[in-house]
């Protein structure tokens, strides 16, 4: 590329020093722009530049940012059952992740600051709690867990390329959401 760009422009300079013996040239119209050469002279056109500190630059490149049209989100679309489950199916799988990881550290320095992290000590302290609580404890824990799993077979099954039409996704979604409340609220009142 770099040699065809030099052999264009040696031919435009000698198209501009000696139009007669080019325009003759066939080789001339082959490789050099035809609309580049105007008569005998070389067509160009004028640039004016200005001094300029980074920071007006800066200023300039903010304030063209501004003129830019904002792309639109999730405002102008309807909600649908299988971009709202993919959404929680990442903020479940951060939030079971993120809590298996914090409970982990907590374990692992627990006896250097004197916490009682055992399964004795916690055991101990979750059966002191009023029913309600517990109930409700178990529920918050069972419906991230049960939902990320049910939604992780769910995603399974179209890596294996099936159930991917628009229908079945939606209708997964759905089984998918009742099986997380029945199995939450089971795990949460029976276990």
């Amino acid at each position: 590329m770099l040699t065809q760009r030099i052999a264009q422009q040696s031919l435009r300079r000698l198209a501009a020093s000696q139009p007669g013996l080019v325009s003759q040239s066939m080789a001339f119209k082959k490789f050099a722009a035809p609309a580049a050469i105007m008569g005998s002279s070389l067509q160009t056109r004028p640039i004016t530049t200005q001094p300029m500190k980074p920071s007006d630059s800066y200023e300039i490149l903010v304030a063209q940012r501004k003129n830019r049209p904002n792309s639109p989100h999730l405002t102008i679309y309807q909600p649908q059952i299988p971009w709202i489950l993919s959404i929680t199916n990442r903020i479940t799988g951060s939030v079971l992740s993120g809590a298996f990881y914090i409970f982990g550290s907590a374990y692992l320095v627990a006896p250097l600051f004197g916490w009682h992290l055992d399964s004795a000590s916690l055991a101990a302290a979750f059966g002191a709690w009023p029913v309600a609580a517990k109930v409700l404890t178990k529920f918050a824990f069972a419906l991230p867990f049960t939902f990320h799993s049910f939604n992780g077979i769910r995603h399974f099954v179209w890596d294996s390329g099936k159930a991917f039409k628009n229908a079945t996704v939606i209708k997964t979604g759905w089984v998918v959401m009742g099986l997380t409340g029945v199995s939450s609220l089971a795990l949460a009142l029976f276990l």
